[in-house]
């Protein structure tokens, strides 16, 4: 078994082509980037996140995505072993919330165990070469005692270049119309849900394993080591993860590592922490999965206090202008790349924060949410109303914002292949009345609190009064009349015609 692991990994074959694709969900990547003295960016190194995206009998869907560091191969690997490990029979819709825990465990056990299995013949010959000792031998000169010394030294390299490397995980499970969420590490999993009022609650699922996680540092307190150290260092093996997929250094010589030097037991682990069931009856919004490097991004940028909600109010934006969910997420991606790096070269406080980012990957599951529809205007295809997005941190001297859009759904939208009712009451304001006051409320899983999303108890604020109102075209006339700048524009250019140049509205 291990040997035919070792194969398909050599092959770059996968277990789950015959799987289907979910078409219900998006995804959005970018690879990681340095940025110069003069803004521009360069690759450090090759994509390592990875994702998967699939649908199973029996109504059961599946997503996930992977952080890889030092490699891919780790990432690359759990995204296709766990799907084979989930979806190839060993769900359905009979069983209960506790099966579908065990199952879900199982399967990042059976990740993890699989995965060091074909790399054991590589840590066996790295094992023997570290202890490779060259037998006194008088006929043996020196220089061929070095020449022998630097293979060795080259092989113990390549080899650890092939065993080197972990990632962390997210996973969504939708079963029986319930969500399940398992995490391994640091990325992130949000759940917007949109109420017919413009409320929108954000709901992040679980927290980050990490260095400054309380309850990770009591586990690993109860192991015998050090949780004053490990929250003061801030990393274990350059990672800030306490639960990760492969990386054998903190899994099988633990104790040669300084901060876990006095683990009883290993105590950076792959199990996984699972939240669920919730029931997705009768929930319009959508899912985000996003990896550590999309979410550090836009916290490098903005400061943390927002993140959760800009990057919602992201995404509602980009559901109201495009028409797939690809687009969407791609569309979110760069939102971000751009965010980051307009900061760095400004030059501002946050700058030093910003001088690169690692990979990022969205993935973007609707549940009957509507996209807009190409073929109508905006007032058709979904009302748009534009709403401000603050952003706020303590360590910025000065407060922006963001124009952002949130969408409305329509009347009777298409919405993921069926023809559904909408979410909005009949006492809904038109376009051509006063925009709906539309917030977004965060919840945390393990606190079950809920608060808004900014000091003033909206997220999204009113326009004033004075705010022009969209025309029957969808369109709202410009606020500065630039009809003084045409006709100079026309004058100098000797056409002697104010707006009749080509130049302006039509």
């Amino acid at each position: 078994m291990a040997a035919q692991r070792r194969n398909l990994m050599q092959s770059h074959q996968s277990w789950t082509d015959d799987l289907p694709l979910c078409q219900m969900c998006g995804v959005g990547t970018a690879t990681n980037c340095v940025y110069g003295p003069d803004g521009k960016g360069t690759e450090s190194h090759p994509n390592e996140d990875g994702h998967l995206r699939f649908r199973g009998e029996d109504g059961c869907f599946l997503y996930g995505v992977f952080n890889g560091y030092d490699g891919s191969r780790v990432a690359s690997y759990a995204s296709q072993c766990l799907t084979a490990e989930l979806l190839l029979g060993q769900l359905n819709s009979s069983h209960t919330d506790n099966d579908v825990r065990r199952i879900l465990t199982q399967a990042f056990d059976v990740v993890e165990k699989s995965y060091f299995e074909t790399i054991d013949d590589a840590l066996a010959e790295k094992a023997d070469l570290s202890n490779y000792l060259l037998p006194h031998n008088e006929n043996v000169s020196f220089h061929q005692l070095s020449a022998q010394s630097q293979k060795v030294q080259e092989r113990l390299k390549e080899l650890e270049q092939e065993v080197s490397g972990g990632a962390t995980a997210v996973v969504a499970l939708i079963l029986n119309n319930k969500l399940y969420i398992a995490s391994v590490g640091t990325n992130r999993a949000l759940l917007c849900k949109s109420s017919s009022d413009g409320q929108n609650q954000v709901l992040q699922i679980g927290r980050p394993h990490s260095t400054d996680n309380e309850d990770e540092l009591q586990r690993l307190a109860a192991l015998g080591v050090d949780s004053a150290r490990v929250r003061q260092a801030g990393q274990i093996t350059g990672q800030n993860s306490t639960r990760r997929l492969g990386d054998y250094r903190v899994k099988f010589n633990y104790n040669e590592i300084d901060l876990l030097s006095a683990a009883k037991t290993r105590p950076v682990v792959a199990e996984p922490e699972i939240h669920g069931s919730q029931s997705l009856d009768s929930v319009t919004g959508f899912l985000l999965l996003m990896s550590e490097g999309l979410i550090n991004a836009l916290e490098s940028a903005h400061g943390p206090e927002q993140a959760n909600q800009e990057i919602v109010a992201m995404v509602a934006a980009e559901l109201a202008l495009q028409t797939s969910l690809e687009a969407v997420a791609q569309s979110v991606v760069e939102r971000v790349k751009r965010l980051h790096h307009d900061v760095y070269v400004s030059g501002r406080q946050r700058a030093t924060y910003c001088s690169r980012h690692e990979d990022m990957t969205l993935l973007i599951r609707t549940l009957n949410y509507p996209l807009a529809d190409g073929g109508l205007p905006p007032t058709q295809g979904g009302r748009i109303y534009p709403v401000s997005v603050p952003y706020s941190n303590s360590q910025s001297t000065s407060k922006t914002s963001v124009t952002l859009s949130l969408v409305m759904p329509s009347q009777n939208t298409l919405t993921n292949g069926t023809n559904t009712a909408s979410t909005l009451e009949e006492g809904t304001p038109t376009p051509g009345s006063q925009s709906p006051t539309a917030t977004l409320q965060s919840t945390n899983t393990q606190t079950q609190s809920s608060s808004s999303s900014s000091g003033d108890g909206s997220l999204f604020r009113q326009r004033g009064s004075q705010a022009a109102q969209p025309d029957e075209t969808g369109r709202v006339p410009p606020y500065v009349d630039f009809s003084q700048f045409y006709r100079l524009w026309g004058n100098d250019h000797g056409d002697g015609q104010s707006t009749q140049g080509g130049l302006g509205p039509q």
